[in-house]
């Protein structure tokens, strides 16, 4: 059973495409990922040009899934250039979006407003809805109380305990965990890992951001996917080849997958 990355930010190096390459990594990365052993991955976007870059690499690889989002830094900028992109056929989230009250880099009234646009989005689609959240859980479970939770909820890079993740796992959600589990501090994210149940279980990397141990402070890439899912299987107590399996299906049920070539 290969692994999966369920939340990864990739892009053709062309300078068409707008995006900021400081905040993706190039497409060679999933030549890697698949001698790694990682042989399914989904890019994210996180505003209009990030999209469709993510639409484009998964265009032009098997194996590689796009999401379409308004990143809530960016909350401020409108849902409105996003949605002619979310009927693309390789686009199967919306995504990734929600609230961040730990930079406010848009307000907070923007964040709330753009996050629940993007919820009635996968609403109207049948989408997915990749969550971020950080320092504002409560008006997180607010909206998606107001606006319902999609059948298909995932929370990326789950930064949690186990009253939050619990609290997720009651609106049916999915918990995706990055390389932060494997830092010394998170020991409250490990506890969530234990508890998750294996169905609703998903690694990531987050690339280029948030390298696991012992690679933690370098640039990251989906190729370690494989030493997430260690960390992972560590706080559990199982043998890695379990979180693998688990997490392998639970990317292809969070994100509504077809049978499709992997990479």
């Amino acid at each position: 059973m290969p692994w999966f990355d369920s939340h990864c930010h990739i892009s053709e190096a062309d300078p068409d495409h707008g995006t900021d390459r400081g905040s993706t990594i190039g497409p060679d990365a999933i030549d890697d990922a698949r001698r790694a052993g990682v042989h399914g991955l989904v890019t994210v976007g996180t505003d209009a040009p990030n999209s469709r870059a993510a639409i484009a690499v998964a265009r032009s690889h098997d194996g590689v899934w796009a999401t379409v989002g308004l990143h809530p830094h960016d909350a401020t900028n409108g849902v409105e250039e996003i949605i002619p992109l979310l009927g693309e056929e390789e686009v199967v989230a919306v995504g990734e979006c929600g609230l961040d009250y730990h930079y406010d880099h848009s307000s907070r009234q923007a964040q709330r407003e753009a996050f629940a646009a993007q919820v009635a989005m996968a609403h109207e689609r049948g989408l997915a809805l990749v969550i971020h959240t950080r320092e504002a859980w409560d008006d997180t479970f607010s909206i998606l109380g107001t606006e319902g939770a999609p059948e298909r909820t995932v929370f990326h890079c789950f930064s949690g305990g186990p009253e939050e993740a619990r609290r997720c796992l009651a609106i049916g959600a999915w918990l995706s965990f990055s390389g932060i589990v494997s830092f010394k501090s998170a020991d409250d994210i490990r506890a969530a890992a234990a508890l998750c149940p294996e169905d609703r279980l998903l690694v990531e990397t987050d690339s280029p951001y948030l390298a696991p141990v012992p690679h933690r402070g370098k640039p990251n890439s989906p190729a370690l996917v494989p030493l997430v899912g260690a960390a992972v299987a560590e706080a559990r107590g199982v043998d890695a080849e379990v979180v693998e399996e688990a997490s392998w299906w639970g990317a292809h049920a969070a994100f509504g997958l077809r049978p499709r070539h992997t990479l």
